[in-house]
Order: C-alpha cells, then structure tokens, then sequence
C-alpha cells in the first residue's frame, strides 16, 4: 500500500468491460512526508469516492481488484481503499 494525492479524475471512452462503471483517478504517488512526489503517476480504480486533491491509500492487491469489479480477467492493478481525514503523530 501506499500514499497518493488524486490529481484528476480520468475519462475514458474506450476500457476493458470489468472497468465499466467504474470511476478512474490519476493519482500522484508520495514519499514517506506525505508532501514529496515519488515516482511517475498511475491511473487507480476509485472504490471510495475521492476526489481532487484528496490524499488517499492505494493498494495493488490483484485479489481486491478482481473482486471490487467481479472479473478475474480485468487489467486493474491499482484500487483507492481509503481517504485519508488527517494524521496525528504518536509519541
């Protein structure tokens, strides 16, 4: 799993059918501070209904995807399972 800010939603006319219905996000991953970008964007299955600029957890679990869109065949990798409300340091 990791962090992700929700650059845009993305539109697409033509997708595989598992991902029919299914709201799309480009998300920014971040490293470990939460602020820094780290690596190249990547498109992920909303399953939460985030928006823009929404921080959020993303997994790449293969299991969770084939079952969020009931489709063992679908190309999904990636999935938004959480909204982040805010963080608390612990000490």
């Amino acid at each position: 799993m990791l962090r992700a800010t929700v650059v845009a939603p993305v539109v697409s006319t033509i997708k595989h059918a598992s991902m029919s219905n299914q709201k799309l996000l480009l998300l920014q991953p971040l490293m470990a501070d939460g602020k820094q970008p780290d690596g190249d964007p990547i498109v992920a299955l909303d399953s939460v209904g985030a928006g823009s600029g929404d921080t959020v957890v993303v997994t790449s679990d293969g299991r969770f995807a084939r079952e969020l869109v009931v489709d063992k065949a679908t190309p999904v990798r990636w999935t938004v399972v959480g909204i982040e409300d805010g963080m608390t340091s612990i000490s």
